[in-house]
């Protein structure tokens, strides 16, 4: 599939309302507050895939997060600075999370060495659990162990990662640039948020 273009990626991407995000359970016009509400056995709330970037202007302050690994190691968001991060929040047992993983690795791989890196956030499982699945899936990049919600809280002022799987898009000074809510299965689209924001220059 060829790259998007710019006018066809505006096309795709939705006015940015980000900073108006509530409470999942208190945003009336939410579909994802619908599905909460609902109470149904799905074990997690599924996004639409609705895509969001944040122009450069409208960007606030970056977010710092710290957090350990699945290996134990120590990660802080002061180390990807001045790089493009992929924040992926996702669990083993969440469905859309596995079936978007092959081409999560295949962009990290694109991306190694060339202006980006990616991080997973783990959201419910414990190391081994985070371990285990990046073998099945052939996942290379690190993700912390998050069942605290220590990372999930502090994104939680800017861009609320309501739904597992969401992955974030964070520019070079550590602001919150882009985000997919729900499964991203295509690299096409993620491939362009990365991309543009790689060749920012503000």
């Amino acid at each position: 599939m060829p790259p998007i273009s710019s006018p066809r990626r505006a096309g795709l991407l939705v006015a940015v309302s980000v900073l108006a995000l509530g409470l999942l359970a208190g945003c009336t016009s939410d579909p994802l507050a619908a599905q909460y509400r609902s109470g149904d056995s799905k074990q997690y709330i599924a996004g639409d895939g609705t895509v969001t970037e944040i122009p450069l202007a409208d960007r606030t302050a970056a977010v710092p997060f710290t957090g350990t690994t699945e290996t134990g190691a120590s990660v802080d968001s002061t180390q990807y600075l001045g790089q493009v991060l992929v924040l992926n929040f996702w669990y083993a047992g969440c469905a859309p999370c596995r079936a978007e993983a092959p081409a999560l690795e295949t962009l990290n791989a694109k991306y190694t060495g060339n202006g980006a890196s990616f991080l997973g956030v783990n959201v419910r499982d414990q190391a081994a659990t985070a371990v285990a699945f990046g073998t099945s899936f052939g996942i290379t990049y690190p993700s912390v162990i998050d069942t605290d919600g220590a990372v999930q809280l502090a994104m939680s002022g800017v861009v609320a990662p309501n739904a597992v799987p969401t992955t974030l898009v964070i520019d070079k000074q550590g602001r919150v640039a882009a985000r997919i809510l729900g499964q991203a299965t295509a690299p096409s689209i993620l491939d362009t948020l990365i991309s543009s924001t790689v060749a920012e220059t503000g």
